[in-house]
């Protein structure tokens, strides 16, 4: 089986080509940076390119769809309908399964658990812009048009995650560095994350899987979700400090966005950290038979893994 990754070089990339290549698959990496990893094929292109992502994914059985844009909604809005309709088409034509790794913007804000039926209700421009693609893949599902399934995570942390996990840049990082560490939005309020080496397990073990294809699935994820002051005594008690740490307000958040992009595209989103956001893997968990990695463990893991690069 030919294994096509589309936007590799990303936390759930690496740690998926690797969980693959460790199973003995043959796997082609594709970026635009022709993005490399030993003993994977590596192929430069350009997804907002048809002909580019046509010739990236030629030959290929299962394609992931794990890309990443810079987090900016007008770059959302212009380029991920683009990318999602290249994807679908050029998967079409060649007859390959697609695997759509996904977040959980398109639900909004969600009272109880967010399962696989939570009705997309997005209250963000990037949440409309995530459901938008999200109904462009569940519609050629629902049309038998090809096969494939929609892979939905948490906000995610672990091995691999330096460049996009909210736990490592806010708290982990920090107090690895001797800093004070930092939370968003209520440190009082519930928050699930799940592990990269979990995503890495559990999309190794749908692929092979006819029948989850036209379905989507929620990730193991650890539950119950836990608090924000529970995960910096985590932390802090894997690295033997004091679990010290500030946090940062929605006002905080739009004071510095006047200066960062970035920051300023993250006020939108804050809305996740002041209320419960609590995510639920229960269909993944009992289909498979499968036990999500424990908080505890997985951030020993991490740091340990940390420890080395």
């Amino acid at each position: 089986m030919k294994h096509t990754i589309l936007g590799a070089g990303g936390s759930i990339g690496n740690t998926l080509a690797n969980e693959l290549l460790r199973l003995k698959e043959s796997v082609r990496l594709v970026s635009r940076s022709n993005y490399s990893i030993i003993g994977a094929e590596s192929f430069k292109a350009d997804l907002s390119s048809y002909e580019e992502t046509l010739s990236s994914i030629k030959g290929s059985d299962i394609v992931y769809l794990v890309a990443g844009l810079p987090y900016d909604r007008n770059v959302w809005k212009k380029l991920w309908p683009q990318i999602m309709k290249n994807v679908i088409d050029a998967c079409k034509n060649y007859g390959a399964k697609l695997i759509f790794f996904d977040n959980v913007y398109m639900y909004g804000k969600v009272e109880g658990k967010m399962t696989e039926e939570t009705t997309y209700l997005p209250c963000s421009k990037k949440g409309e812009i995530r459901a938008l693609v999200a109904n462009m893949l569940n519609t050629e599902m629902k049309h038998n048009n090809l096969k494939a399934m929609i892979a939905r995570s948490a906000d995610f942390y672990g091995p691999y995650a330096w460049n996009s996990s909210v736990l490592y840049l806010l708290a982990i990082d920090k107090m690895m560095k001797n800093k004070k560490a930092q939370w968003l939005g209520d440190d009082s309020k519930l928050h699930s994350f799940t592990y990269t080496l979990d995503c890495a397990k559990a999309l190794n073990m749908l692929w092979n899987k006819d029948e989850c294809y036209q379905q989507v699935w929620h990730l193991p994820t650890a539950s119950p979700a836990i608090t924000g002051n529970e995960f910096i005594r985590l932390i802090a008690k894997e690295l033997e400090q004091e679990p010290n740490h500030t946090v940062l307000k929605k006002w905080m958040l739009k004071m510095g966005g006047v200066f960062n992009k970035t920051i300023n595209e993250s006020v939108e989103m804050i809305y996740q950290s002041e209320n419960d956001y609590q995510f639920d893997s229960t269909k993944f968990d009992q289909y498979f038979n499968f036990k999500p990695t424990s908080y505890k463990v997985g951030i020993h893991e991490t740091i340990e893994f940390l420890k080395t690069k």
